[in-house]
């Protein structure tokens, strides 16, 4: 039940039919006692920047999940971001603090290596290819960077953004070997989709499907199906592989934490959660 008391945190992105957080932090507010809510708002790129800034000038506002296509923009928007924004070029979460300022943060890099940690694969010492370099791509590389890769390979149809996230990823871990211009997925312990194909029947495939072999490990980042086409044929070819969703179960945590709510597990979030494709 939403109140006159309850504290709003407001997911902003477009569109927004294929959001799955309301799904599961509300869940878990309601089983813990919590008078909050995650409201999905929908918001085109044109008018983010004047809605963003109208919004938080509401009284009852903690924060916000940012997706996309605002991840990029977010961060020019903020008083302050930290230094995870900085390295992937993009922010995901907005807190409001009690003055009114606003600090930005970053955990789509987060989930997902904690994800694959889950799943037993190491990502120190790895060889990986990051298809996508708008947010959550840039996330994503700048976490593997963290976690000791030996080698990074960035593609993106956009060659500048690649290019950019390839001097970001230099400037800040000048030891890790980071190349871009392909896409093609032989060779690499991880192969991660960070583009939005394979949202939409059928899109084309990130990568040479054919190519894929069962040493690699395949990431998805999309959330609107459980098993793209990218994750059924590496399935078929034997690779293991990391669903969309999970990686927002273990960014999640993290997140809460960040608006005050302690305590959560990718475990519990997953009883609770209500999705379903």
């Amino acid at each position: 039940m939403i109140s006159g008391r309850t504290t709003l945190i407001a997911h902003i992105g477009y569109p927004t039919e294929a959001f799955k957080a309301p799904l599961i932090y509300n869940p878990w507010f309601e089983k813990h006692g919590i008078d909050a809510v995650v409201m999905p708002m929908g918001v085109k790129a044109e008018d983010y920047p004047a809605v963003m800034k109208s919004l938080f000038k509401l009284t009852n506002i903690r924060g916000a999940l940012i997706t996309m296509p605002h991840k990029v923009t977010t961060g020019r928007l903020l008083d302050e971001v930290t230094t995870a924004v900085k390295i992937a070029g993009a922010c995901n979460a907005i807190l409001k603090r009690p003055d009114g300022t606003l600090i930005g943060d970053m955990f789509d890099g987060v989930g997902f290596t904690r994800g694959l940690k889950h799943k037993g694969f190491a990502c120190t010492g790895a060889t990986c290819l990051v298809v996508g370099c708008g947010g959550v791509g840039s996330a994503i590389a700048a976490s593997l960077a963290a976690e000791r890769a030996s080698s990074i390979a960035l593609f993106d149809i956009d060659a500048a953004a690649a290019q950019g996230l390839a001097a970001r990823l230099r400037r800040h871990y000048p030891e890790l070997s980071v190349r871009t211009g392909s896409n093609d997925p032989a060779g690499y312990d991880l192969v991660v989709n960070c583009t939005p194909l394979g949202m939409r029947p059928g899109d084309p495939p990130p990568v040479d499907l054919a190519r894929l072999s069962p040493p690699t490990f395949v990431g998805e980042v999309v959330m609107s199906t459980e098993m793209t086409p990218l994750l059924l044929a590496a399935r078929e070819r034997g690779c293991r592989f990391q669903i969309g969703i999970d990686m927002l179960f273990e960014m999640i945590p993290p997140y809460l934490e960040l608006f005050g709510f302690d305590g959560a597990t990718p475990e519990e979030l997953r009883e609770v959660a209500k999705i379903a494709y």
